[in-house]
Order: C-alpha cells, then sequence, then structure tokens
C-alpha cells in the first residue's frame, strides 16, 4: 500500500512540474513527493508572482492550477511597513508611492476622488498607491460603523500625504442607500474646498482596482468627454430599440410590458423630473458638483433620495440630463466605460464566462478572467478581498505599475518600482 501511495504521490509532482516546464519554458530540476497522495511535494514557483503573472496574463491554461499551490501570505509586507515605519518618507518609498507626475498631460490635470471604506486596510493601501499622484486630490470617507482601531491606522496613514483627508463628516453606510450618497455628497462638499484645481471627481470603494492607469483615465476623459459628466445609464432589455436620444421605459417584471421611469416611485420626484436608472458609479466635472451642492433641483431630489430603495442608482444620471447642469448629457444612453461587470446573463455576449464565482449573477474574478479583464475598456474593477484569490489582484497591481512607468515621461525612481521577488516554494496543500 505505501509503495502504492508512493508512486501515485510521485505522479502529482510530476505533473506539476511538467506544467511548470510547460508555462516557463526551463526545467525547475526534479522534485520528490513524501507522504499522502493529496499531499504536493515543494514545488519551484520560479520569480513569484512575476512569471506566473505573465502566464496568466497571456492565458495559459496550465497557470490557474499552479497558482493555487504558489500562495505567500497576503498583504503581510504592505501591514508589517504600516506597523513598524514612523517615518512618513521612509514608508511611503517602502510602499512604492509614486510621487511626481509621470507626464506634463498629467501634471496638468487633476483628479479628485471619493472613497469609501469600512475594512481591508492594505487593500485601501494598495487602491491608493495605484491611484496616487501628487497632482491628485482624494477624500476619504470612513464607514462610523468600523471599529476605533481600523479608523486610527486610517488617520495616521492618510496624515502622511498632504492631498490625502478623511471626510469631515461621516455616515453609517451601508453598501447602497442614502447614506451612501449623503457620505460621497459630503466628500465632495470637502473637496470644493480643496486648494488643488481639479477637473473631475470619481468615486470609488476600498475594495475596488484600476485597470487604467492615471495617464489613461485622463486621455479617456479627455478625448471622449470633453468637459461633460460620465454617469452611465443602465443596459436596455433584450430585443428593445429606443428611438435615439430616448431613454426606453422601464420594465415591468409582473405584466411583462415597458411603464414610464416615474411610477416605480411612490412619491412625485420633486420640480416633475423624470428619473433615471444608471450605475451609481460615475466621472462629474467640478462645475457641476459645485451645481449639485448649490441648485435647489438637487438639493430637493437629494431630500426625495432619502426615501427611495438605492438613491445613488439614480440621482447622478437624473440630474445629469437637466440640459441646464454643467457638463449634462440630457441625450446619452448607455456610454461610459467605467466600471468592468461580467454578470451571469451577460454570458456568450461579449464574455467567456466567470472563472471566479458569481456572486448575486456579478462574477467576482478569478485568475481566468485576467486575460479579459486587462482588455476591459472599463476604468476600474470591483473586488472582495475575503473571496477573491490575491493573486489576481497582485498580478493587476504589478501589471498596472508596469504600465505606468513604460508611459512615463520623466525620469522613473528606483522606489517606484515593485521589487521583482525571488524564487519562493509552495506550500504544501491539504
Amino acid at each position: 500500500m505505501s509503495q502504492l501511495r508512493t508512486t501515485k504521490a510521485g505522479l502529482v509532482a510530476c505533473g506539476v512540474i511538467c506544467a511548470f516546464i510547460f508555462l516557463y519554458s526551463r526545467n525547475p530540476g526534479p522534485e520528490e513527493a513524501e507522504g499522502e497522495p493529496i499531499h504536493l511535494a515543494v514545488v519551484e514557483c520560479g520569480f513569484y508572482p512575476d512569471e506566473l503573472c505573465s502566464a496568466l496574463f497571456e492565458g495559459k491554461k496550465a497557470a490557474p492550477q499552479i497558482a493555487q499551490f504558489c500562495k505567500p501570505p497576503y498583504n503581510s509586507e504592505i501591514l508589517a511597513l504600516l506597523h513598524t515605519s514612523r517615518n512618513c518618507s521612509r514608508m511611503t518609498q517602502g510602499l512604492h508611492f509614486i510621487t511626481r507626475p509621470l507626464s506634463a498631460e498629467e501634471g496638468n490635470f487633476s483628479l479628485a476622488y471619493v472613497i469609501s471604506v469600512h475594512k481591508e486596510l492594505a487593500m485601501f493601501v494598495r487602491l491608493l498607491r495605484a491611484i496616487y499622484a501628487p497632482q491628485n486630490v482624494y477624500c476619504v470617507h470612513i464607514d462610523e460603523k468600523a471599529p476605533k482601531k481600523f479608523k486610527s491606522a486610517m488617520q495616521t496613514f492618510v496624515n502622511c500625504f498632504e492631498n490625502v483627508f478623511i471626510s469631515s463628516k461621516t455616515q453609517k453606510m451601508a453598501h447602497d442607500g442614502p447614506k451612501r450618497l449623503q457620505a460621497e455628497i459630503n466628500c465632495m462638499r470637502d473637496l470644493v474646498h480643496s486648494t488643488l484645481e481639479w477637473q473631475y471627481v470619481m468615486n470609488l470603494c476600498g475594495q475596488e482596482f484600476p485597470i487604467k492607469t492615471n495617464k489613461e483615465i485622463i486621455h479617456y476623459i479627455r478625448t471622449k468627454w470633453k468637459d461633460k459628466n460620465i454617469t452611465p445609464m443602465t443596459i436596455p432589455p433584450p430585443n428593445t430599440k429606443p428611438k435615439t436620444g430616448q431613454r426606453p421605459p422601464e420594465p415591468n417584471p409582473e405584466e411583462n410590458t415597458y411603464v414610464s421611469p416615474n411610477i416605480r416611485f411612490k412619491q412625485k420626484p420633486p420640480h416633475n423630473l423624470t428619473v433615471y436608472s444608471g450605475s451609481a458609479y460615475y466621472a462629474l466635472t467640478r462645475k457641476f458638483v459645485e451645481f449639485i451642492l448649490t441648485d435647489p433641483r438637487a438639493k430637493d431630489m437629494l431630500q426625495w433620495s432619502k426615501d427611495i430603495h438605492s438613491p445613488e442608482q439614480h440621482y447622478w444620471v437624473t440630474l445629469n440630463r437637466l440640459k441646464d447642469a454643467p457638463g449634462a448629457t440630457p441625450d446619452a444612453v448607455w456610454e461610459g466605460s467605467i466600471r468592468a461587470t461580467k454578470r451571469r446573463t451577460e454570458e456568450g455576449d461579449g464574455h467567456k464566462g466567470c472563472t471566479g464565482h458569481d456572486a448575486q449573477d456579478t462574477c467576482v474574478y478569478g485568475l481566468g478572467d485576467l486575460p479579459g479583464l486587462i482588455q476591459s475598456p472599463a476604468l476600474f474593477a470591483n473586488f472582495e478581498p475575503s473571496s477573491t484569490d490575491p493573486l489576481v489582484v497582485a498580478c493587476l497591481e504589478r501589471q498596472h505599475r508596469l504600465k505606468a512607468l513604460r508611459q512615463a515621461e520623466v525620469p522613473t525612481e528606483p522606489h517606484w518600482q515593485f521589487p521583482r521577488e525571488t524564487s519562493l516554494s509552495s506550500q504544501p496543500h491539504h
């Protein structure tokens, strides 16, 4: 029996080694398995994660299977730096923050961000260092329900940056709802008083990550939108062909017919506004932000929104269709590539399925989704750290930094580059 077990274990190890040879076109040397067949022998993971990430982005079939055996402690280096470093300069260098504009175009076009967080400090650090530029400004809203230790650690961290601050007002936030909407508007009120003259504001949550670099985001906004707000609308039902520039009626599942958008709401919207449905994510001009903070229609719409479900899916897109609003797109339909989203219902129509897993019909990205993600026209993608393979974000992060530095038009600093990791051996999996 023991001889049979040894033979099976040898076959498992041999299969993994052969896969590595196929993956990297090099011979890592023979490895010998020990113990039960379900245990994996020590496997050479190459220069982790660069080589493995390259294979994943290229869509090599063996890469996702091999990745299961090559997983270091996630975020350990980031957390260690945050806990041990008392010097801001040393910490930002150790965390590889980019500290100068990478091009004249970027230096002359400032972005503002509203970032909502309630957990996962290390994931927030990853997000911030990916989108960080000294000419941008960042308002961070921390959920009132967040633990005191988390709030304190966040405050200590953001104090190291002149252009990053905590919102002056906080809300007990849900993922969606009136309090989320109010929290973002509170941040916008702080941002308009910033000394930095930013041109556009975008909203993020702490579990998101950019697919495009700062330079690519600016280029997309300037060339595709030209001082217009981006508030993507809801994709129309299948086989619906609206007239140009008109919003199709909303579906009524019970009657299988289409009705006016406002019929869904118990209370009549203020100022006879027609309420539209769209994305909770946006890119808004500074003038539009000043408009929503002062215009009576926007204020009344905000008050009315406190009594409806998911108001953030209606508020921005509705006000952006007012013809006299700054940067308005009253005839826009479903343009705007802000978030990459895969839905099970769309499988076979623009994407090849989800290699991670589904959560409420939305794909939680897996390793096999990486080739499609980097080809997406969207600016950002959403990740849930507790259910997303850590290597997905790690690979995106390294690919994003390499691309940003390749696009740089200024001499780069050594600490801006992520170090190439040394060889890593896998740990036994049970």
